[in-house]
């Protein structure tokens, strides 16, 4: 079976959210006899253009960006020549240029969306795109949620409950390359002393700000591992408030980064809006048999930590609370252990990339039988 995964940005271009669950789904799919062509926009097309591990990354020129959203012209054409070429096309929601290349090529084959996020930021163009959202949503085959919380809490969704269906994202331990001894030793030089740990792109809505004002009550260091485009404010607010206790170390590379993930005390994820629908850092320390700080804010970050299992779920943007979290990882290790194990234990049940695969491959063949 082949099948075209369809979005805005892809590998190699840009390392996200969206981009690394495409991945995963292309890689554990292929254990299911599915072959995978991924097709995005870039501005270096014909030298992005390239395969990635088991699959094709194809690229249409990027013409401009506006709030957000990727524009192309040659999109169009070339997605109407991969898309007669294949069994299913996966679109990955949202990206409203993707519902124009939709219908423009009425390409007549079965079609599924993977539903990432309501759209948050952009409001003020919702009410002139939803007319399109919603025609586009209700003519593809199937829609995926990535938890049943976001399934439950989305208004949008909750309009096509009948033709959803609830597949969590989930990752490969085996993609992960081990730390070695240097990297160790770089974790153990660069934090010497206790500390919880934040892994993701540095923006608005991961609540790093609220962390920061957190961290004059926490008993502990707090690494901030990344970069993106609020590090500049975050680093003038540690550098305002005088912070001693606030590390930022930048993007560092896999093997590092499990370093960081298995040294830490815990994981904080203060995301404090509905653009943080999943949380796949969250699942990476799930993974990692660490214990889980996050905020309730109804979406799939508290279907991945739940409350009391795997850690602890705060109220969003309040810093004396979570400070209170970060502090109870401290002060009660006997319990911290405890939650780590279940998050350890819930990543093999729910969220490995073998599952998601089979989910997936199992959801194509039905929507290809049934349209065949």
């Amino acid at each position: 079976m082949k099948v075209l995964h369809f979005f805005k940005t892809y590998w190699p271009d840009t390392f996200g959210g969206v981009e690394r669950t495409i991945h995963a789904i292309a890689r554990s799919t292929a254990a299911h006899g599915v072959e995978t062509e991924v097709l995005s926009l870039s501005r270096a097309p014909e030298e992005n253009t390239q395969r990635l591990d088991d699959h094709m990354a194809r690229k249409a020129r990027l013409d401009f960006e506006l709030a957000s959203t990727g524009f192309s012209r040659e999109v169009f054409r070339k997605f109407g020549a991969l898309a007669r070429q294949v069994d299913l096309v996966h679109y990955h929601f949202p990206w409203p240029v993707m519902d124009m290349v939709h219908f423009q090529s009425r390409h007549g084959k079965p079609a599924v969306v993977t539903y990432h996020s309501d759209i948050v930021k952009q409001r003020l163009i919702l009410p002139f795109y939803r007319p399109l959202m919603m025609r586009f949503l209700g003519d593809v085959d199937a829609i995926v949620a990535t938890s049943p919380n976001y399934l439950e809490s989305s208004p949008v969704l909750r309009a096509f409950k009948a033709k959803s269906k609830v597949i969590p994202i989930g990752i490969d331990e085996g993609a992960y390359p081990p730390p070695g001894e240097a990297d160790d030793n770089w974790c153990r030089s660069t934090v010497p002393e206790p500390f919880v740990l934040f892994v993701g792109v540095l923006r608005y809505y991961k609540g790093l700000d609220v962390l920061i004002r957190a961290a004059s009550q926490a008993r502990c260091k707090i690494v901030i591992a990344g970069s993106g485009p609020v590090e500049r404010e975050l680093r003038q607010q540690a550098k305002t408030l005088r912070l001693d206790n606030v590390l930022f170390v930048g993007e560092t590379a896999e093997p590092r980064k499990i370093a960081l993930l298995r040294n830490c005390l815990g994981f904080v994820f203060p995301s404090n809006q509905r653009s943080e629908a999943y949380g796949l850092s969250l699942v990476e320390a799930a993974m990692c048999g660490k214990p889980l700080i996050s905020c309730e804010i109804g979406t799939g970050t508290s279907y991945v930590n739940k409350a009391g299992q795997t850690g602890l779920v705060v109220p969003p943007s309040d810093p004396m609370r979570l400070a209170d979290a970060i502090n109870r990882l401290v002060d009660s290790p006997a319990e911290a252990a405890n939650w780590g194990r279940a998050a350890r234990d819930r990543y093999l049940r729910l969220f490995t990339a073998d599952r998601m695969g089979k989910s997936y491959a199992e959801l194509y063949r039905q929507l290809v039988g049934r349209n065949g």
